[in-house]
């Protein structure tokens, strides 16, 4: 089992509210878009790693307790 960690990173003085995934395979960033839910742009923003690592599985999806997303990918 393999899972993705969708952080929240705040604002600086540079750049703008952002979300990020992470795995041991890398990462990839992108702002956030207050036309979607958080939840919705965590779960797109999941999909788009697997497609970017070429990882053609489903997930499962919740809410750590310190508020950051995770995705759980099955098998990997």
């Amino acid at each position: 089992m393999k899972a993705i960690v969708i952080k929240y990173l705040p604002e600086t003085n540079t750049k703008c509210v952002r979300l990020k995934a992470t795995t041991e395979a890398g990462s990839i960033t992108e702002s956030r878009d207050y036309a979607l839910d958080a939840d919705v742009q965590a779960r797109n923003l999941a999909q788009k790693y697997c497609d970017k690592f070429n990882w053609g599985i489903t997930y499962g999806f919740g809410t750590l307790p310190n508020g950051d997303y995770v995705a759980t990918l099955f098998p990997f």
